[in-house]
């Protein structure tokens, strides 16, 4: 597949822009993190006075065969019922997304109920749920790149509506079973280190669960060897699911158009490892809006090299973690592009030192 082109980050903006933030009106690295946020805000602009105005979340929503295995809480029809949710505005993505600026698109990549026509509504099915991953391809590596593809279309349309900061958001019911072969997979880790509890599984479900994701990662490894060495596309179409393909579609478009893109939770992080492990340039484009309590997110974050900005202790996915963090970076863009220097504000080093 031909992959867009992303712009590296430049280390002369991020120089130029720490160098402003030590001439700011504060203590040098007194505002901590957000000057981080800031800095990195500021040589994906290419300005020393960055700007962020509208939002968009892109909920990639789809269903998994998998979720069969009886891996999750809730029934596979609760995808398709969440997503009318999303689209009647009743969601937390919603509520959330309304005081954060942010615009809500819905993308149905493969929910296998039809659903009505909304103004909000990205209708790219690529087919109606993947197969089931414990004992087949979840899905050939021409859908997958189908996916990643209607990810990037819901992306670009999006920012063509305004959106100066992007996240992906998730809905598909076993996508946690996805998001941890994948995981797994990538980083050479056991099962049991990246498997988590989901929607809040019981004990029994849980070992039923990793028992599940220990048998799609030998079956995939049966097929491609070292999952950590083979081609990304192929292990994101033997383990991945079709909202995971398009979440990374998603992050593909908006490190393309040169925007701040920002991770949920787990199985949209799990998206955003198959965005850099297709192209790593997208990495100097990502924030992680927050750390969740799935064990495997932390793992991804790490290999990522991303620190959270946000620790709640979430676990909900739809985007809600990614898009509370907006406000946080757009205050830390603010502070870089707003406020004095010593020079500007005629205040002298030894106010500085006190």
């Amino acid at each position: 597949m031909r992959l867009p082109e992303i712009r590296p980050i430049e280390t002369r903006w991020l120089e130029a822009a720490w160098a402003r933030q030590d001439r700011l009106t504060k203590p040098p690295r007194s505002l901590a993190y957000l000057e981080e946020l800031s800095v990195q805000l500021a040589a994906i602009g290419q300005s020393l006075r960055p700007e962020l105005g509208q939002g968009a979340v892109v909920v990639c929503a789809a269903d998994h065969g998998v979720a069969a295995e009886g891996v999750s809480a809730y029934p596979s029809e609760v995808t398709a019922q969440m997503v009318r949710n999303f689209l009647r505005g009743g969601a937390a993505i919603n509520q959330i997304a309304r005081t954060a600026q942010a615009e809500v698109w819905v993308l149905d990549v493969g929910v296998r109920s039809e659903l009505e026509e909304h103004p909000r509504l990205i209708r790219a099915k690529v087919r109606p749920g993947t197969d089931n991953l414990a004992h087949r391809a979840a899905m050939t590596k021409t859908q997958a790149e189908e996916a990643i593809g209607a990810g990037l279309e819901a992306a670009r349309r999006a920012i063509r509506e305004g959106a100066t900061l992007l996240a992906a958001g998730d809905m598909g019911i076993g996508n946690t079973t996805a998001a941890a072969a994948l995981t797994a997979a990538w980083l050479g880790l056991p099962a049991e280190a990246v498997t988590g509890r989901g929607t809040g599984v019981d004990e029994a479900r849980y070992h039923h669960k990793l028992g599940v994701v220990q048998q799609a990662l030998r079956r995939a490894e049966q097929r491609l060897g070292d999952l950590a060495q083979a081609d990304p596309l192929a292990v994101l179409a033997e383990l991945g699911g079709l909202e995971i393909a398009a979440i990374a579609g998603v992050f593909l478009a908006g490190a393309e158009a040169g925007l701040p893109i920002v991770t949920d939770g787990f199985p949209v992080t799990a998206g955003a490892l198959a965005a850099v492990r297709l192209a790593p340039g997208v990495r100097g484009y990502l924030f992680a809006g927050h750390r969740s309590a799935e064990p495997g997110h932390h793992r991804q974050l790490e290999a990522l090299g991303l620190k959270p900005v946000l620790e709640l202790g979430l676990r909900l996915g739809e985007g809600t973690g990614a898009v509370l963090a907006f406000p946080i970076l757009r205050a830390a863009a603010g502070v870089l592009a707003g406020m004095a220097t010593f020079e500007e504000a005629g205040v002298g080093p030894a106010v500085e030192g006190s």
